[in-house]
This record gives structure tokens, sequence and C-alpha cells, in this order.
């Protein structure tokens, strides 16, 4: 099966709600990496999403807000806190485009808890801050000690310009319709949905971390290719929806 179109909106609605929330105060890096360097990162059935002939690997920081359970209200306090991934590129044997985390930092140990337990995914238990003065957005991160070694960083922007026509690599790295992870030995695609990313042009002022090379790709580093900030969007999110291992794909062409 083909890959779908990298597109603004979802290309699949939400009829049931699993989770509303709202990510806010997002900044978005990332680095071109050889296909072949995440692949074996990602879970069965899935394949690394290229454009251009090279993958992505992401860091974004963001604050999640008002998390809920269905079409609920957010939880107070429990629900709105920092948060910090890293992330990789997906596409499954169903052509369908994804993110897989490799590392999930966020300052609320119950969320932390349970979408560990749910949905296996790798959150880790941090303490974190997000500092605005003036265009500048500074974000710090430090594991808490029962997670072992204290891994984090500092990730320091200024806000530009707003983003009137995104590239196709600013859409390819944001437009992201749904993750994959791995629960109880199947592969899962967790589908989302929400408004057009408001972007704005960003630029890197201090980036100190550790964060990517704990996520199983140490060669990582240096100037990122792209440097992106939203304020943000309000999501829904969809029941997961099963992947099928043994699913023909096909590799993204050059131009998706």
């Amino acid at each position: 099966m083909s890959t779908e179109t990298v597109t603004p909106l979802s290309p699949r609605g939400i009829s049931h709600v699993l989770l509303t929330q709202r990510w806010s105060e997002l900044t978005f890096l990332h680095w071109a990496v050889p296909p072949a360097a995440v692949a074996p990162l990602l879970p069965a059935g899935i394949r690394p999403d290229v454009l251009d002939g090279v993958t992505y690997v992401g860091l974004v920081p963001f604050r999640m807000v008002g998390v809920a359970f269905l079409r609920l209200p957010g939880v107070p306090w429990l629900g709105t806190f920092p948060e910090t991934n890293v992330r990789l590129y997906s596409v499954d044997g169903a052509g369908r485009r994804g993110v897989v985390f490799r590392s999930l930092e966020a300052a609320r140990l119950l969320p932390v808890l349970t979408a560990r337990a749910t949905l296996r995914l790798p959150y880790r238990w941090a303490r974190m801050r997000i500092e605005h003065t003036g265009d500048r957005v500074r974000y710090t991160t430090r594991r808490h000690r029962p997670e072992g070694a204290p891994r984090g960083g500092t990730v320091e922007v200024r806000v530009g310009a707003p983003v009137t026509d995104p590239s196709p690599l600013e859409h390819f790295l944001t437009a992201r319709w749904g993750l994959h992870t791995r629960v109880a030995g199947r592969t899962l695609y967790l589908p989302n949905a929400h408004p057009r990313w408001p972007l704005r042009r960003a630029e890197l002022l201090h980036l100190d971390e550790d964060l990517v090379a704990a996520a199983g790709l140490p060669g990582v580093g240096g100037a990122p290719d792209s440097v992106l900030y939203s304020p943000g969007v309000p999501v829904r999110f969809g029941p997961p929806l099963p992947v099928d291992p043994g699913a023909p794909s096909e590799p993204s062409g050059p131009g998706e």
C-alpha cells in the first residue's frame, strides 16, 4: 500500500475520542539522519519515514495542558505539565505516517506511570521548567533520581516571524497524525487530529542536552537542520488500531 500524503490536517477523523489535551509553547528541533541509523529502533512492522533520502530525529520540548479522558473536562494540575520528547518518524504497512517516541520527559509522576502501563510509552519523571523572557523561551529538564542517570538539558530559542507558507520539510516534521508503539507484543497506531499548526521561525540560542544520545542516537548532534516554534493546538486522540507486521509496504518516495 502507498504511503499516505503529508497533509496539514488529519487524513482521518476521530469518531470516538479517547483523550483530549492541548500542546502549547512547543519548540521543534530536528536533525537529518540516514534511515538505516534509526530502523533498528522502530517497533515491528514499522519503517523510517523518509523525505529526500533522509529521515529525522526530533527533540521537542513543550507544555502539555488539560489532559482529559474521553470528552470529560481536563484533569486539574495533574493534567498540565512540561514535557520533552525524543522522536523518530515512522510509516506502517498500511501507509499511515506517525512518530515513534524514544523517550518522553514529564514533570508529573502519575501521568508518567499511566502512560507506561497502558501504552508502554517510554516516559520518565523529570524536573522541568519553561521560562519566557520577551521573545525568548527557555526549557530545562533533569530526570529525578529514581529514573536512573540524571539525563536532561537546556534548550533556549528566540521566536521569530510566522511561517506563512511551510516548506515540504516543515510539513513533514510537524503534520503527524498518530504514533506507533508496541504493547503486549503487538504494534499499535494511535491516531490524533488537531487544527493546522500555527508555526513560527525560531533561532536556537542555546542547546546542551544528552537526551538524544540516551535514546539510542549517540551520533546525532551539532546544529539542528530545522528549528521551529508553535504556540500550540488542541488535540484529540482516537482508540489504538492494530498494525499488521506482515502488511506490504513501499519505500517513501523522494517527494513524499
